[in-house]
């Protein structure tokens, strides 16, 4: 009802002698109401004359595309993304409920990545659903105020964009073609968690600069390696692998151009056959990255890796389990078996 048509009901009541005292009052009463929902426009009036930032929201872009109406202050992130939680933990960020994978030697019992499960009990962060399709219905169920999640990677949700937009203003990132350190500060950014992204990556590189001051990195180049068993994969100086190796001082192999097949365009990694082990590896020391110990001794076993300068000579190293993906935790993890085999 606007103040006009407030005044009529009003004044339509009783007689005529005290028409214009009542019309006054109608005007100060009809001011108030609409004064009052100018105050209480909507969260983004609220958020540009500088009113509960609680309710304020803004217009994110994404690797999906551009979301309106994201709160800039969330309460109850859900994560449809396994990948994307950690980064979210490592800022903070108030995550509810996450996406699990099947469990498996790099997880928890419940599905939860090694490196940053403890992180989530301690914060009390549920399962969302296991699997790498959005449960829709179980996502609405857990009343989230934004949904987070990739448009890369195995739990890529693009093709559920809509059905989660539905649910809660949702944002996606690629994580395959960045460093962590940028995704944790583009996230920090969107998140309204500037300071501590800052804070996180600060925390890193000082890190980085005391192991790095405190080892003595080998004079071959490292080879980044991960044995398929049919293949072998090299993760490039450009890969987040590569790129923390290099910040550690290490000269990182450059994989051969035009040998090994990439997927998708992707630079930070490239397979080669078995056969083409010695071709690629050289006299490269060996880091394996996301192996167990035995799956290392297998592999180092075999016919095309045992005659390897790098396995005659023991230089090979085993980066640990959680390395395929870095985040803040599993980097730090990362860092502490550098410091552990070279310091």
């Amino acid at each position: 009802m606007n103040g006009r048509q407030l005044a009529r009901t009003v004044t339509g009541r009783g007689g005529s002698g005290g028409l214009r005292a009542r019309f006054r009052g109608v005007a100060v009463l009809a001011a108030g109401v609409l004064a009052l929902t100018a105050c209480g426009g909507g969260a983004d009036g609220a958020s540009d004359r500088g009113g509960d930032k609680a309710a304020a929201t803004r217009s994110v872009k994404h690797d999906a595309g551009t979301t309106a109406k994201v709160p800039a202050q969330p309460k109850r992130i859900v994560s449809v993304s396994v990948t994307m939680t950690g980064h979210l933990l490592a800022l903070d960020a108030p995550v509810i409920a996450s996406q699990a994978t099947p469990p498996s030697v790099i997880t928890d019992r419940q599905g939860f990545f090694t490196q940053w499960s403890e992180a989530a009990a301690k914060n009390s962060v549920k399962v969302a659903y296991q699997g790498f399709e959005p449960d829709v219905e179980k996502v609405l169920a857990l009343k989230p105020d934004l949904i987070v999640g990739a448009s890369s990677g195995a739990e890529n949700a693009e093709k559920f964009y809509d059905k989660l937009s539905a649910v809660a203003p949702t944002l996606l990132y690629r994580h395959d073609d960045v460093s962590w350190q940028d995704l944790t500060a583009r996230l920090g950014k969107d998140l309204g968690l500037e300071k501590r992204a800052g804070e996180v990556v600060a925390a890193h590189e000082k890190r980085v600069g005391e192991v790095k001051a405190a080892i003595t990195v080998p004079k071959q180049p490292a080879a980044l390696v991960r044995d398929n068993q049919s293949a072998m994969t090299v993760f490039t100086p450009e890969s987040a692998q590569g790129r923390l190796l290099t910040a550690l001082g290490f000269t990182v192999l450059e994989p051969p151009a035009g040998k090994g097949q990439t997927q998708g365009g992707r630079s930070d990694f490239a397979e080669f056959s078995q056969e083409k082990v010695g071709d690629t590896a050289k006299d490269s020391s060996l880091l394996f990255v996301s192996h167990t110990p035995e799956e290392i001794t297998a592999a180092t076993a075999r016919p095309v890796w045992k005659d390897l300068a790098a396995v005659e000579d023991k230089r090979v190293y085993d980066l640990g389990l959680d390395t395929f993906r870095l985040d803040y935790y599993s980097a730090g993890n990362l860092i502490d078996k550098i410091e552990k085999a070279f310091g």
